[in-house]
């Protein structure tokens, strides 16, 4: 079940409906559950067996940490919640990749290995509840939590629907306490919700599906190599649909639980006004950068032990979360690729550490970034490395005599969409959306829910899952 059909807005009318009713406070979070097991269940029913693992796993893994008393048994405790989720998250997301390079190494060494077919389902969201369970035990283990006072609340946390699948990706301390005491939206709550799911839908359906997918697929999934205009506009594209796509998803995810009484954190925060590659990854997909940072980043050492030691753990932080959005090997480009940009950035900053650039300088620093996170983004989506190439070699002028690819009406919806979205982030930078709401007349404010509504509707999409369930 996806957000942007009418089979979730039915579903989604009777949770919020029947959760409204006088029912006791357990009473309506079973209920909650039931229905994210229902949600779930849509794809592919068996894969729940995987959530009522993860589930129980860690529920007494972290109920052991905190009655172990010797240092060894906390750590078997936290290593049997580790290996059962990266167990679960090897073998269902990189069983085959890891199968596939195997084979591949066998036959570089002379060694004619043939690897017996399996056909893994990836059971979908997979790789954001493992992040999301993991933190629990692993906040335990590090004394940075204590664990939930009733398994129905750990429950509810790991399969709670809006987040469930594609994010934000939750932490126990988010989302536990507010299951702990009774919640029902109140009637700002509801209204600012469903405007933050009308956004996130507009932003998936009408921006992502309908004006930019056609050139995107034209570009990377056609196997022709593209000219300059072709290929950039097709870059360009790709660059906006994952973000009105998966800021589109978490935009919904949040509104959804707004309409039920529940906050969420921000995912996105207008990351194409971003000046330098540390503010980009503080604006893009923020909860699995700051999962990264705490889980990954810092215990790798961080920034505390020397230039060298951050440098190794930057680029082992940025491959892995490269690997963690895909088994393919552009993904790990793309992360080693920011990796290299972001230990360039902090040693350009203490190259110049004294220096304060002025509006131009900064402005110019944020083209840069916006321009060479493009050039990532087409190793994130180009299915192999020939096709990176040949999509790089026409940004750069290589196939100077290539024919066109793309008709006049997708450069024209492009054309529209890319300096509206740039010049909305550029706008909203320093701002919040609630704060922009709030000074903006009630009106005004009606009308553009009105047209997005209206847009949403017209637009002759077929549910298309989002880019992010892959991963």
């Amino acid at each position: 079940m996806v957000f942007n059909t009418l089979t979730f807005v039915v579903f989604f009318a009777i949770v919020v409906a029947v959760h409204a009713l006088p029912l006791g406070w357990t009473t309506r979070k079973i209920n909650l559950l039931i229905a994210s097991y229902i949600f779930y269940a849509a794809w592919n029913p068996p894969f729940i067996l995987l959530l009522w693992i993860s589930t129980v796993v860690d529920w007494y893994a972290a109920q052991g940490l905190v009655r172990a008393q010797r240092p060894s048994a906390r750590r078997a405790w936290m290593l049997l919640s580790v290996v059962a989720n990266l167990g679960m998250l090897l073998y269902f997301k990189y069983g085959t990749f890891l199968l596939h390079n195997f084979t591949a190494l066998m036959a570089a060494i002379g060694v004619d290995y043939r690897a017996p077919e399996f056909d893994i389902v990836l059971p979908v969201g997979i790789s954001f509840y493992t992040f999301a369970t993991m933190s629990y035990t692993l906040d335990v283990y590090l004394r940075r939590a204590l664990p939930a006072r009733r398994f129905l609340d750990y429950a509810l946390f790991v399969t709670f629907f809006p987040h469930l699948v594609a994010g934000p990706i939750m932490r126990p301390t988010e989302l536990v306490p507010q299951f702990e005491t009774p919640r029902r939206a109140s009637v700002q709550q509801l209204c600012f919700g469903i405007g933050l799911m009308t956004l996130g839908l507009f932003n998936k359906v009408v921006l992502a599906d309908t004006f930019l997918s056609g050139a995107v697929e034209r570009v990377f999934d056609r196997g022709k190599m593209p000219g300059l205009l072709d290929a950039w506009t097709g870059t360009l594209a790709f660059s906006a649909q994952i973000f009105c796509d998966f800021a589109g998803y978490s935009t919904t995810a949040i509104g959804a639980a707004m309409c039920l009484g529940f906050n969420m954190p921000d995912n996105f925060r207008f990351p194409y006004a971003a000046v330098g590659f540390s503010d980009f990854w503080r604006r893009w997909h923020i909860t699995l950068s700051s999962w990264l940072r705490d889980y990954l980043y810092i215990p790798l050492g961080g920034n505390r032990h020397g230039p060298a030691r951050t440098n190794v753990a930057l680029i082992t932080t940025m491959l892995l979360g490269g690997l963690w959005h895909g088994a393919n090997w552009t993904f790990v480009a793309w992360g080693g690729i920011h990796g290299a940009y972001l230990i360039a950035e902090r040693g350009l900053r203490a190259r110049f550490a004294n220096y304060r650039p002025g509006p131009w300088a900064i402005f110019g620093l944020a083209l840069l970034t916006y321009t060479l996170v493009n050039v990532t983004w087409v190793f994130f989506r180009a299915k192999d490395f020939t096709t990176a190439w040949h999509v790089l070699g026409g940004m750069v002028g290589v196939h100077s005599h290539a024919k066109a690819i793309l008709p006049t009406i997708f450069l024209v919806a492009v054309a529209l969409v890319i300096p509206g979205l740039l010049a909305a982030h550029w706008y909203m930078r320093d701002r919040t959306l609630e704060s922009v709401i709030a000074r903006t007349p009630a009106a005004v404010i009606a009308l553009v829910w009105s047209l997005m509504a209206f847009a949403i509707v017209i637009s002759q999409g077929s549910g298309n899952a989002f880019i992010y369930f892959q991963f």
